[in-house]
């Protein structure tokens, strides 16, 4: 039996490293073909020595200055055509899409239109793109397997169901570090505070988002592509235990739960493997250890980037892809010292508000316009901000 060949985006990453993990555990069935990471040539190079791929890709440099870096005989490719490559690749049967950003669209619709497995970890394929992500996938006959901890407990929980059963999606989120916090005392928090989510150890732009909750506004939209249900019938809930990682409620009254214990290779494994499970050693969850569960709805007041999630939603077209163009450009300048925390938000909130062309997305060149038109209009909101440090 040939083993899977999986091309994993985002390599250097935490999520690709915990997919290489899953890999690693399992060399028998399967095997990396293809690693594309960013800029860092000496992580991918690492890599690339441990798990011998055949292609590996970075999104710039040249193979002149960076040959001597990779084991000799694995393909060296730069860019959004490299990642096309090695996303295509006839030995390529999943892909992983972890690449942060917008880098990987284009590849991963290529790659989807080839009916190839997509293992999804990068919200902004579905957010941005999701109209043409989702087409592709049915002109490949392929399929999409999420990855996200959340999307994936639905995934599971409606296994086997007709749509029509299903009543409502209930996607958790642990609350972030500021889940007890007043606005007031958000306003002064530091980086190092918003870095610190309480279960999950994940990238910086990940972590603010999480903070923010614009994370779980950001996985409302993805929902609404994977599953096929409007914004009315997606709920967050918030739970900061991290052990149940969403629940499905359906026209019975029933609701299914999907639970274990915080870790990424849960649902990267299963998205690997599906319809099958892996006999993965991993901590086990001990419910007779737990504490009372809680179950809180979101401050929406407190935290109000998912009320600009929720409108952009439902507005559809390219204003999804505002927002997250205008979260990304704010989630930096907050990284980088230079607004509070607390202006994330504002800046996406007054990006939206003054957006004066239509939300059109006739065509995926009219969605990544969209993007870089809302994080220049953000960097000009930015202009007019600055950093206030804590009292």
């Amino acid at each position: 039996m040939s083993r899977i060949g999986i091309a994993v985006l985002g390599a250097t990453g935490s999520v690709g490293r915990n997919a290489l993990d899953v890999i690693s555990r399992f060399p028998r069935r399967f095997r990396a073909t293809a690693l594309c990471a960013g800029t860092n040539a000496r992580a991918l190079a690492d890599l690339a020595r441990r798990y011998r791929p055949d292609v590996v890709c970075l999104s710039e440099g040249r193979e002149e200055d960076l040959r001597k870096e990779f084991p000799r005989g694995t393909r060296l490719f730069f860019g959004e055509e490299g990642m096309r490559e090695a996303a295509c690749a006839e030995n390529v049967d999943i892909v992983l899409a972890a690449a942060s950003g917008i880098s990987s669209i284009r590849p991963v619709i290529a790659a989807a239109e080839k009916g190839k497995r997509i293992a999804l970890a990068n919200k902004e394929l579905l957010v941005m793109a999701g109209k043409f992500v989702t087409a592709a996938v049915r002109r490949g006959k392929g399929e999409i397997l999420p990855v996200d901890s959340e999307h994936s407990a639905v995934f599971q929980a409606i296994a086997g169901r007709r749509r029509g059963e299903i009543l409502r999606i209930l996607l958790t989120a642990s609350g972030g570090p500021f889940r007890t916090h007043t606005v007031a005392r958000m306003r002064s928090a530091t980086v190092a505070q918003a870095l610190g989510h309480p279960t999950w150890r994940m990238g910086a732009k990940i972590s603010v988002d999480s903070a923010t909750l614009m994370n779980k506004g950001l996985e409302v939209i993805e929902a609404t592509w994977l599953f096929g249900l409007p914004p009315s019938r997606i709920d967050v809930v918030i739970h900061p235990q991290s052990v149940v990682h969403s629940m499905v409620e359906f026209s019975d009254g029933s609701v299914m739960a999907q639970m274990g214990i915080p870790d990424m290779r849960i649902p990267i494994g299963y998205a690997f493997s599906h319809p099958g499970r892996l006999p993965l050693e991993l901590s086990r969850l001990r419910p007779h250890r737990m504490e009372g569960l809680i179950f809180e709805c979101p401050d929406r007041k407190r935290f109000p980037a998912l009320r600009l999630a929720y409108a952009a939603a439902e507005t559809g077209g390219s204003a999804p892809a505002v927002l997250s163009g205008a979260n990304e450009a704010a989630v930096g300048a907050f990284l980088s010292g230079r607004i509070a925390f607390t202006g994330i938000v504002r800046v996406v909130d007054r990006v939206l508000s003054a957006w004066s062309t239509p939300f059109t997305a006739r065509t995926l060149q009219e969605v990544l316009d969209a993007d870089a038109q809302a994080r220049i209009e953000a960097r000009n909101e930015l202009s007019r901000y600055r950093r206030h440090s804590p009292s």
